[in-house]
Formats: C-alpha cells, structure tokens, sequence
C-alpha cells in the first residue's frame, strides 16, 4: 500500500502478469500431462491428457464376451471415470497454487480450474 492507502498499480499489474504467465504455463503442461484410467484390474485402460483430450482406449480381448457387451461397456466407462479423476487432480495440482496466489480473486471469477 502506498501511503494514503492506495494499492500501488503498477505493482499489482506486475504480479497480474506474472499471475497471467505462470497460468498459461501451467495449461500447457496440463495440455500436454497424460494419465491413465483403468478398470476391471488393468482390462480396460484410457489415457487423456489432463486438460481432458481422449489419446487411448485399450481392451484386454478377455474382456471381450459377445454375450456380454454391457461389461465391457461399463468398464470402458469406469476407465473413463477415473481417468477424468486423475486429470481433475493433476489440474488441481497444478492450479492450485496459482488461485490461491490470486487472494480473492480467484474463488470470485468462477473460473474453471481457479
């Protein structure tokens, strides 16, 4: 604070950018970090990258029953579960740190991932 109260602006325009900056780092790593999500113990397997794009779907051939195509649909589903789970996170992981540093900002913007 400056004296008389008031914020000194470039100062706060500096840490906005710096803020800005290590957000945009922080989606490109997210953009490029991939997880995984399996089901049935390894069965079926997804991998996305953390910022949510679909790279692999892997099916164990015993886990394919033609008289039983439902299972197979459900843990192709599961892996997608928990999949998102661990992209959701990763990104909070990543973003975490980054809203907190923005004080009330953050919570306030209903910002995805702040």
């Amino acid at each position: 604070m400056r004296p008389g109260g008031q914020p000194n602006l470039q100062q706060l325009m500096k840490q906005a950018q710096k803020m800005q900056e290590q957000l945009a780092a922080a989606q490109a790593e997210l953009a490029e970090a991939e997880v995984t999500g399996t089901s049935g113990g390894g069965l079926v397997t997804v991998t996305m990258t953390a910022s949510g794009e679909f790279r692999s779907v892997k099916i164990d051939p015993r886990a394919v029953d033609p008289d039983d195509i439902e299972t197979l649909e459900d843990l192709v589903l599961a892996a997608i579960h928990n999949a998102t789970g661990a992209a959701r996170e990763l990104t909070e992981e990543k973003m975490g740190p980054l809203s907190s540093g923005m004080g009330g900002l953050g919570g306030g913007l209903g910002l995805p991932g702040l």
